[in-house]
């Protein structure tokens, strides 16, 4: 049987099953192979808010979406060409992920009479038989009878054999896109090293699934071959946001020179930052899972008052504990960075979706006037920078910095390139001097950048006193004179504010420097945006992107940036967060595009609706023109 290959410089797979069958790991194996093939790629995990959602019905269906190619790659894809359901409520629930004429590798074992009942397909209906699949190329594999089969003369259970069978679609998927085996051999070995029967009958399956695409008659002419991208040269591995945020702590302590305390409580999505630094103390850094959100915050705090870098983390709910406790931290005045890894809400919303809705909270969101910085990261690899830079202001600037992922960035990832030690900054810490016998310490007395000394206790001559209340302009004692609590509300906004003059200048991320449109986003939108005003300056338009890290306190020259374009439009994972920044702050006239759903933007979906927000501003304008004089 003769096979031919096809040549592709991108591919969409889309994994989906019950969130018992594997999907995730299934979907992070190929995203790892695929990046040590050289290939750009991103990824986008959804996998059920339940622990444990009733098996084969919709609400428990997992999956991974994997975009990867031998060109640049900044989405996850809009829709996909492959999917993979292992039972009928996965089809059910990502058919729509699926474009016409796309091929669908169905499971067939998990299309028989209960799967179909509990995905509530009508009586007697199987897509499979049924004609609705028409549209498709929908090729059956007995995914669980061909494991079982492969797995016939172990000494398994049936549980365990069961649990192989993502390993069978996993090698018939290397094959089809010739993929290595070597990598995921390996991560099986090792992680089955204490059971290495275990980690044998997975090989076995995997190279099962590979040997089953290469003999199948159905499977000929269906091996496609995406080539290496063009990448800057140096070493990368595939990394999540959650990961690089860990990573980037731990520089953070060592060019800073010291010790970081972590206190969080778990919460969806930013758990995973508590399990990764937690591994890491042997750079200084030390975990501590509290009993609550205020909890957390509080040790933080408390680490920071001893001379540590303090990080809490956590996503909107947990923050919104946190508030009160941030608020302190404003008062003292100490370096603190708190994480938000946002998802949908309000309340407990959505935990496993993604949102931008954080934002004012992030901004306003503490009793009395409360100023803290914000930055936010736009990718999965960007995450090491950006909580590097947060840990940097707020050691350098004594202040309180929160950092706001998302879900899409937490979870997903891309190819990120191992950073030379060399090339980090240092992080310049200024702790008080000790104190002259004839000299008194003034704990609030600033320099230029209207910064404090961080005053360690335990330094003789250092003591000073601390709490929540007002605190009296250089002596820190408690005042509520209304006059010096002006003073220190002033002092408290202009010092945030100045951090400004210690940040970099706004630039475009692409297109001219000025123009027709700007598109401008924040956090996990980078990668649609950018795309979409690459496609839209290749239909002519003149249509430019800038992305913003700082957002509190925003670069300096950003109105004056945004000045130079006819229109700014703000696409946003909420109902219009940032845009009324925008227009309070900057007084920019900027149009918002806003979307709730718990997803990310789609390419198509945001380039056809800024096009028809741009056919409405120019209607509008053309009428405002054609009125007569006068009125």
């Amino acid at each position: 049987m003769t096979k031919h290959s096809e040549y592709r410089d991108e591919v969409t797979i889309r994994f989906a099953g019950d969130s018992g069958d594997g999907m995730q790991l299934t979907g992070t194996l190929f995203t790892n192979t695929s990046a040590l093939h050289g290939n750009d790629l991103r990824t986008l995990p959804e996998f059920p808010a339940e622990i444990r959602a009733p098996a084969g019905t919709v609400p428990g269906v997992s999956s991974f979406q994997l975009h990867f190619g031998s060109k640049e790659i900044m989405t996850p894809g809009d829709i996909c060409e492959v999917l993979v359901a292992m039972n009928s409520a996965a089809l059910k629930a990502n058919l729509d992920r699926l474009k016409r004429g796309g091929t669908i590798i169905a499971n067939s074992s998990g299309f028989d009479k209960k799967n179909l009942n509990l995905a509530k397909y009508p009586e007697g209906k199987n897509p499979l038989t049924d004609g609705s699949l028409a549209d498709y190329n929908v090729i059956e594999v007995d995914v669980t009878k061909l494991t079982k089969d492969a797995l016939a003369d172990s000494n398994l259970s049936n549980k365990d054999v069961e649990r192989s069978k993502n390993m069978f679609v996993l090698g018939l998927l290397y094959w089809m896109y010739d993929r290595s085996l070597e990598s995921t051999i390996n991560f099986l070995d090792k992680k089955f090293g204490k059971k290495p029967e275990i980690a044998a009958a997975n090989i076995k399956v995997l190279k099962a699934g590979w040997n089953y695409g290469e003999t199948t008659e159905t499977f000929a002419s269906r091996q496609v071959k995406v080539k290496q991208a063009s990448i800057a040269p140096g070493k990368y591995r595939n990394i999540t946001g959650n990961d690089a945020t860990v990573l980037g702590l731990v520089a953070a302590t060592k060019q800073s020179g010291l010790p970081l305390f972590f206190g969080s409580y778990p919460i969806t999505p930013a758990s995973d930052i508590l399990h990764g630094l937690s591994r890491h103390k042997n750079f200084g850094i030390t975990t501590f899972q509290a009993e609550d959100e205020i909890a957390a915050i509080s040790a933080s705090i408390g680490a920071s008052f001893g001379g540590t870098l303090g990080v809490t983390s956590s996503s909107g709910p947990g923050v919104a504990l946190k508030g009160e406790a941030l608020g302190l931290a404003v008062m003292l005045e100490l370096p603190l960075v708190v994480i938000n890894v946002q998802r949908a809400g309000p309340s407990t919303g959505m935990p496993t979706k993604t949102e931008q809705s954080d934002l004012l909270q992030a901004v306003y969101g503490r009793n009395g006037e409360s100023p803290v910085a914000v930055v936010a990261p736009k990718s999965p690899a960007d995450c090491f920078e950006t909580i590097f830079e947060a840990c940097r202001i707020s050691l350098e600037h004594m202040i309180p910095v929160m950092y706001l992922s998302d879900g899409y960035i937490a979870n997903g990832s891309e190819p990120w390139r191992y950073p030379q030690v060399s090339d980090l900054p240092d992080i310049a810490v200024k702790f008080a001097p000790k104190s002259k016998e004839d000299e008194k310490f003034l704990p609030y007395k600033r320099d230029e950048r209207l910064v404090r000394d961080w005053a360690v206790p335990g330094v003789p001559g250092l003591e000073h006193r601390v709490g929540g209340l007002e605190k009296q302009d250089e002596t820190g004692n408690v005042s509520y004179d209304p006059a010096n609590h002006q003073k220190m509300t002033d002092l408290r906004r202009n010092k945030r504010d100045k951090i400004a003059d210690f940040i970099p200048e706004q630039e475009v991320d692409s297109g001219n420097e000025q123009g027709d449109v700007l598109l401008v986003g924040w956090g996990g939108t980078y990668g649609t945006i950018r795309t979409v005003a690459h496609e839209l300056r290749q239909e002519g338009m003149d249509v430019s992107h800038a992305h913003i890290r700082y957002l509190s306190p925003f670069p300096k020259n950003l109105a004056k940036l945004f000045s130079g374009f006819k229109h700014v439009i703000v696409p946003e994972i909420n109902d219009g967060q940032l845009v009324r920044l925008i227009r309070a702050e900057l007084e920019i006239k900027a149009t918002a595009i806003n979307k709730v759903e718990g997803l990310p933007f789609g390419v198509e979906e945001l380039k056809s609706r800024i096009h028809n927000e741009l056919e409405m501003l120019n209607s509008k304008e053309n009428s405002e023109l054609e009125l007569p004089h006068g009125i």
